[in-house]
C-alpha cells in the first residue's frame, strides 16, 4: 500500500503537487505553520518565514523526528510564526530555502522518502 498524505484536520489526500500548491497559498496568506499526516501515522511539518522553512519528518506523534538542514549556511533568520502566534528565530543551518523545502515535500509525499541529497539532523 502506498502512503497517502493529508493536511492536518483534512480527510482528503493530496498529491505532492497539490500539497506544494496549498503550502504556497498558506504561506502567501500568512499561515506559516502546516502539518501533514501520512496514512501510516508519519507527520510532515513545514514552518516558514516566507523565505526559508523548517521541514520536519516524524515517524509518529511521540517521535522527536528529524529536520532538513543546510549545513553550509551561517547566520540566523526570524519570522517563523507558529499557529499559536509564537514567533521564533532559527539558525539558517537548521532550515532550508523555501524552494528546497518544496522539493523535499514533493519527494516525501511522492515516494515516501526524502531526497537522497538532503541532509538531516535527528532531533532528540
Amino acid at each position: 500500500m502506498t502512503e497517502t498524505w493529508a493536511f492536518d484536520g483534512e480527510r482528503t489526500a493530496v498529491t505532492a503537487e497539490e500539497a506544494v500548491a496549498v503550502l504556497r497559498r498558506r504561506i502567501a496568506g500568512g499561515r506559516l505553520e502546516s502539518w501533514l499526516t501520512g496514512s501510516t501515522g508519519r507527520l510532515l511539518s513545514v514552518l516558514s518565514n516566507t523565505e526559508r522553512a523548517l521541514v520536519m519528518l516524524l515517524d509518529g506523534e511521540d517521535d522527536p523526528g528529524a529536520h532538513a538542514v543546510s549545513a553550509d549556511s551561517g547566520g540566523a533568520s526570524g519570522g517563523f510564526r507558529l499557529a499559536n502566534g509564537q514567533c521564533d528565530t532559527y539558525p539558517d543551518e537548521d532550515t532550508v530555502p523555501l524552494d528546497e523545502a518544496f522539493r523535499i515535500i514533493r519527494q516525501v509525499i511522492g515516494t515516501g522518502l526524502p531526497p537522497t541529497d538532503t541532509r538531516w539532523a535527528v532531533d532528540s
